[in-house]
Order: C-alpha cells, then sequence, then structure tokens
C-alpha cells in the first residue's frame, strides 16, 4: 500500500474510519492525530563470566501508545456514545481504526495505519473562552492493542 516517491508527502490530508455502532463504517473528519507510535522495551542482560563491561540487550514486548484524534465540535454524538458504552462496561466494544494519509489530490490513499482491537480510553471537550477567536475542539483518546502499516 505504502506509495514511495522521492518528495514527501504533506502531512495535511488525511482520514480516519472506523466500524459505527450500527455496523456501517464512520468516516470522520479530524484535525489532527497524534500517537502512530511504538516502542519495543529492551531487558538487559549481563552473565557475571561475560568478558566484555557491558550487558547484551534482548528485545521483549512491544509497547504502543494512545492516539489521539482531534476535530471541531460539530454537534455529533458519535465519539461520546462510543466512550459511553465503553464506560458502562461494554469491553467488547472495540473497533478496527484506520487512519490513512492522502495524496496532494485527496483521492489515493498513499500510507495507512491501522489500529487492531482500539477502545476510547479519554475523551476530552472543548476549552471555551469568550475573548478568544478559535474553533472550538473535542479530543477522544484509543488505546489498542497492535499497529499495521501499509
Amino acid at each position: 500500500m505504502a506509495v514511495e516517491r522521492a518528495i514527501p508527502y504533506g502531512r495535511f490530508k488525511f482520514m480516519v474510519e472506523w466500524d459505527g455502532m450500527d455496523g456501517s463504517t464512520v468516516e470522520a473528519g479530524f484535525s489532527e492525530v497524534s500517537g502512530l507510535d511504538a516502542t519495543i522495551c529492551v531487558a538487559e542482560y549481563r552473565a557475571g563470566n561475560s568478558p566484555v563491561n557491558t550487558p547484551i540487550k534482548i528485545p521483549g514486548m512491544t509497547h504502543y501508545a494512545d492516539v489521539h484524534l482531534k476535530r471541531g465540535v460539530i454537534g455529533s454524538l458519535d465519539l461520546y456514545q462510543w466512550f459511553d458504552e465503553v464506560s458502562r462496561g461494554n469491553v467488547n466494544l472495540i473497533r478496527s481504526v484506520t487512519i490513512s494519509l492522502l495524496d496532494e489530490s485527496h483521492n489515493d490513499v498513499v500510507y495507512r495505519w491501522r489500529l487492531r482491537n482500539a477502545r476510547p480510553v479519554a475523551l476530552y471537550g472543548p476549552r471555551l473562552e469568550a475573548n478568544h477567536c478559535a474553533v472550538a475542539i473535542e479530543e477522544l483518546v484509543l488505546a489498542h492493542e497492535g499497529l499495521r502499516i501499509d
């Protein structure tokens, strides 16, 4: 899926999708996505009879960062409803979430991140200020069990 080229792609044309509450696909317009990160925990080990004074590094578990999705408040309750269902104990309400980077024409997917077994773990409402000219932004934080890039 990844489409290589000499000039890097811009980071401002992307799409977020997941299965909706009713089984349909939700395509959401977000202004920012962050946290598409993974790290491998390393265990250090050195035997007492090792001829070198440094440990070896053994790869361990992979950890995935929470993904943060921000969008302008548009009056839709879809993010809240998903969060609310999970907060009421519906542990099976997991989703496969796909974040796709699009080309300049906004037609073709050039890079894709897939989150496995994603669920909301935080929902932040907008910061409201009477003397400020800005868009009201809400944020959904997703925990997930795996990140695949294609």
